[in-house]
């Protein structure tokens, strides 16, 4: 039976945390263990989430991100692992601790990033296993994404399909119905990209495309990985893989400009930048173009504060990180 460690990160969200390792522990798959991240939070997250584990009567150890890197103790095998890490180092960063500590351990066939406010049905990872195995070129596959507070409703079907000329990705069955009849050789052939809430990556991926690239902070971690895959990995979908997600409980994520929080407009619009640079540097001036779109139209809405920091993005001089961290998670 191949071993699945799933990688799950928190920052100051212990209570959709602990809510998703409850679904965690209805899991039928025989063979797996949980890795906690706590990515620098500024509550008493940890504490809360190894009270839960105390009430819950599990094995669990905790450790620093340093020790952590080397495996922690190779002799324990506990089902859940808390690391601790001192500062909040993003979706990539946080997730990477957790990648380095399994590598580390060298007893992984597969690594399940899950976000932490999910919630998963008992054959989720299953399912997901059982794609990769089906096809061994599946570098990455993703689950059905259903929105948690209206389970009929699709927020991804696996992932979805990034177009570089406008610098936007768009889910692949956004806004439908889930109707479980689904073609999942068409979503295969469709995506560019798998969706983040849910991602099982093989060992053979990891050691040949390596970890998430940290320098986006948030968002479009997924796009650069799969991109960087390219040509060695497939990307697939298991369409029977059932994962809820609190869309924007976190960090307020939203496709209406009016409901973003501003750290998710600033992190969408500085990586589209950045994403595009890097990897398809003929589309910079539509992308651009489309950001200036997305400036006129914070005016049109009197959002001045975002229209100055669209402003500054585009100027060039966007290195506002630990100035959008200190308002985080701000919603207005």
């Amino acid at each position: 039976m191949s071993r699945v460690y799933i990688i799950i990160v928190n920052w100051n969200g212990w209570r959709d945390t602990a809510e998703c390792l409850e679904s965690l522990l209805l899991l039928n798959y025989p063979d797996f263990r949980v890795v906690l991240c706590d990515n620098g939070s500024t509550c008493e997250s940890l504490q809360e989430i190894r009270n839960w584990a105390e009430q819950q009567k599990l094995t669990f150890v905790q450790c620093l991100s340093d020790e952590s890197e080397a495996g922690g103790s190779l002799d324990a095998d506990p089902l859940l692992t808390l690391i601790r890490i001192d500062e909040n180092l993003g979706f990539a960063g946080g997730n990477n601790a957790g990648l380095r500590y399994v590598m580390a351990r060298g007893d992984a066939d597969y690594c399940w990033l899950l976000n932490n406010d999910t919630v998963v049905e008992p054959d989720a990872v299953t399912h997901l296993v059982a794609r990769m195995q089906q096809q061994p070129s599946v570098g990455i596959c993703g689950s059905t994404i259903l929105m948690y507070h209206d389970r009929q409703r699709v927020q991804a079907l696996g992932g979805g399909h990034y177009c570089r000329w406008i610098g936007l990705p768009w889910h692949y069955g956004r806004f439908t119905r889930w109707g479980r009849r689904i073609n999942r050789e068409r979503a295969e052939s469709w995506m560019n990209y798998v969706e983040g809430a849910s991602m099982l990556v093989s060992r053979q991926f990891l050691s040949e495309v390596g970890l998430m690239c940290e320098d986006y902070f948030l968002y479009f971690e997924e796009a650069d990985w799969a991109i960087r895959a390219k040509g060695r990995f497939n990307l697939g979908y298991a369409a029977r893989s059932i994962v809820y997600h609190k869309v924007g409980g976190s960090i307020g994520t939203s496709s209406n400009p009016a409901k973003k929080s501003y750290t998710c407009d600033y992190y969408s619009i500085r990586n589209r930048l950045l994403f595009t640079r890097r990897f398809y540097p003929a589309a910079m001036p539509t992308v651009w173009l489309v950001i200036v779109g997305a400036l006129l139209l914070r005016i049109c809405m009197g959002k001045w504060n975002r229209a100055m920091m669209v402003f500054r993005i585009l100027c060039g001089s966007d290195d506002r990180h630990h100035e959008v961290m200190s308002e985080y998670p701000e919603k207005a």
